[in-house]
């Protein structure tokens, strides 16, 4: 069955949109991410039937597992799918932590593996490795991970862990599942060889498609299945013309030269899947009106224009949002990792009106 996931803002929130990530500064800030306000949107989420939340990392949020295991206190069933860099801690340690979460939190960790694509962002942690070279470390620390997790003691030789005897005080039961992300030719292997879960950005569906296709094909020489899952932003109203009212509302405060600037530095990113971002919305950049934004039927790339990493967002009414969800579904699509801007507000708005509309169409499971 497909699942829905929404969106801790831990970098903070508002009613416009906040930028920010892969070169871009952060700009829109109206509530901070502070624990009280955080908790508000986990249990919101929880409420309406959302299965977990992810949790982003980097210099520019609060530290995704110490703010969701506080947020473990204050909900009782939802997943919280914590971002974490691997390269910035040691795999051993990494299965500490996570088997001792999974076991406190009662089995409600997940786990989003985010190689890094900006070099400026690993450089304030001191890692200093290229693109590539990144994604050859994350293969090995996968390796380890999984190793410490196995219940018998695990050691490894390779080019960036020396790793003797890996093991953890008791296996973690589930074993959290790994969501994997990258659009690179470095990433595919890796996903293929580890990810229980491949999450590629809200790219239009005959994109998303082929990439689909290309990771499944490489999990398949692994002797592997994965799951697919995609991160999108959604404007969803009780009509279409509310929607696209609320979506351009979010561009009011913005002006040109704010664009320019954050698009400058999402320039720099090395991350391939956010180039792919950026060309998404290349009509518009160089002249074009905020129609040009829609790039295809209900998928607005105008959260990119000042925000990095995921930029595009599901615009419309319930049915239509819903309608595209059962698009990308029919493509291989699992999972959807969703937020909207503000994260509360847009919450209910997607939880109470295309929730139950995908309840209807088979889509989705009403917990008990």
């Amino acid at each position: 069955m497909t699942a829905f996931h929404w969106f801790l803002p831990t970098s903070g929130d508002g009613r416009t949109l906040v930028g920010g990530g892969h070169g871009a500064a952060v700009r829109g800030v109206q509530r901070e991410p502070d624990i009280e306000y955080l908790a508000q949107i986990a249990r919101t989420a929880e409420q309406l039937g959302f299965e977990g939340v992810l949790t982003p990392t980097g210099t520019l949020c609060e530290d995704a597992w110490l703010t969701t295991a506080a947020l473990t206190r204050e909900t009782e069933r939802l997943k919280f799918l914590v971002a974490f860099r691997p390269g910035l801690l040691s795999p051993t340690l990494a299965a500490q932590m996570a088997a001792t979460y999974q076991r406190l939190s009662r089995g409600r960790l997940l786990l989003n593996i985010v190689t890094g694509g900006e070099t400026a962002e690993q450089a304030r942690f001191g890692d200093h490795l290229g693109h590539d070279e990144r994604y050859a470390r994350t293969d090995e620390f996968l390796t380890v991970l999984r190793g410490a997790w196995s219940g018998t003691s695990f050691d490894f030789s390779g080019n960036y862990y020396e790793i003797e005897g890996a093991t953890v005080r008791e296996a973690p039961d589930p074993a959290p599942r790994l969501y994997f992300g990258g659009s690179s030719g470095a990433a595919g292997p890796v996903a293929a060889r580890h990810a229980d879960v491949y999450l590629t950005w809200g790219e239009p569906p005959e994109q998303v498609r082929r990439k689909i296709e290309w990771v499944r094909e490489l999990a398949a020489r692994e002797g592997r299945a994965l799951r697919f899952g995609i991160r999108l932003h959604v404007v969803t109203r009780d009509s279409a013309k509310e929607a696209w009212t609320a979506a351009n509302r979010l561009l009011d405060d913005l002006d040109p030269a704010e664009i320019a600037a954050a698009q400058q530095g999402l320039a720099r990113s090395e991350s391939v899947g956010q180039q792919r971002m950026r060309a998404l919305h290349e009509t518009f950049r160089k002249g074009g009106s905020s129609h040009d934004l829609e790039i295809y039927p209900n998928l607005w790339a105008g959260v990119g224009l000042v925000r990095g990493g995921a930029g595009t967002a599901l615009v419309g009414s319930h049915a239509q949002v819903a309608e595209r969800i059962e698009e990308f579904a029919e493509l291989g699509i699992d999972e959807f990792v969703l937020s909207g801007y503000p994260h509360l507000e847009e919450a209910y708005w997607f939880g109470e009106g295309v929730l139950p509309e995908l309840t209807r169409r088979g889509l989705r499971e009403v917990a008990a």
